[in-house]
């Protein structure tokens, strides 16, 4: 049986990139040039790259990427919408708890839930915190966004999700949050590319500062920064608070 992860993007393409969340690629793509210092001979690889919106951005300032997603619906969307921008891109479809490279990357990037934090255990997370490890080389730097557990403790999460849909968009009702595990369960309401109104049974992890810390000492990495993740709008200013629905990280290796 197919995962809810697996089921919502099998015909999402079109719809996935017109939800309020993918509208920051611009000035995520700006943070991302910074920390790479503007240096044209990285190899980055972009994990749960979606429809292709980061790599195809960073492709079009001139970087190598490589764009690697489980959904081959995805894919089909981002290849399409790169030979659209007149970019080439090695887009594949991996599964990211077990990534086929090893210390090929100067840079891996994991934005937007990409992967990481929708898997159904903590173990496969870890798997995919491990194999973005591995694909990096002695020296890269891992850039990637998950959800913030410091919010659920402040907010809830149905009133947020509420606030930040838009008509047209998916929804998000029946929302829970397990204290226990740091788990939303939840129902999506979406349409697909055909037309079809859809509703899935959803399970997100949420993870504290100190834990992704922890993971990614566990994993070698030297240094580890923690900020609040801004749409469109990545700094290096924004220290986490419980405001933050989601937190960036920035670690090296």
């Amino acid at each position: 049986m197919k995962q809810w992860y697996e089921a919502l993007f099998e015909n999402y393409a079109h719809q996935y990139d017109k939800e309020c969340f993918v509208q920051g690629t611009v000035g995520e793509c700006d943070f991302i040039e910074q920390e790479a210092g503007r240096d044209k001979s990285l190899k980055i690889i972009d994990i749960g790259c979606g429809t292709g919106r980061h790599a195809i951005e960073l492709t079009k300032r001139g970087y190598m990427v490589t764009g690697i997603d489980l959904s081959e619906s995805q894919l089909a969307g981002a290849r399409e919408k790169a030979k659209e921008a007149g970019v080439k891109i090695d887009f594949q479809k991996q599964d990211a708890r077990n990534l086929s490279f090893d210390g090929e990357f100067d840079l891996a990037i994991m934005l937007c839930e990409g992967g990481f934090s929708l898997m159904e255990t903590d173990e496969m997370n870890f798997e995919i915190l491990k194999s973005a490890t591995k694909a990096l080389k002695s020296k890269g730097k891992f850039i990637f966004t998950t959800l913030n557990g410091l919010f659920p403790l402040f907010h809830s999460v149905a009133d947020f999700y509420k606030s930040a849909g838009k008509e047209g968009q998916s929804q998000c009702k029946e929302c829970s949050f397990d204290l226990e595990t740091f788990r939303d369960h939840n129902t999506v309401v979406f349409e697909d590319d055909s037309g079809n109104k859809k509703e899935l049974k959803c399970n997100e992890r949420y993870y504290v500062p100190s834990e992704i810390k922890w993971l990614l000492k566990t994993l070698g990495f030297k240094k580890i920064d923690i900020f609040g993740a801004k749409l469109g709008a990545f700094s290096r200013n924004d220290k986490l608070t419980t405001e933050d629905f989601e937190m960036l990280i920035v670690a090296e290796k």
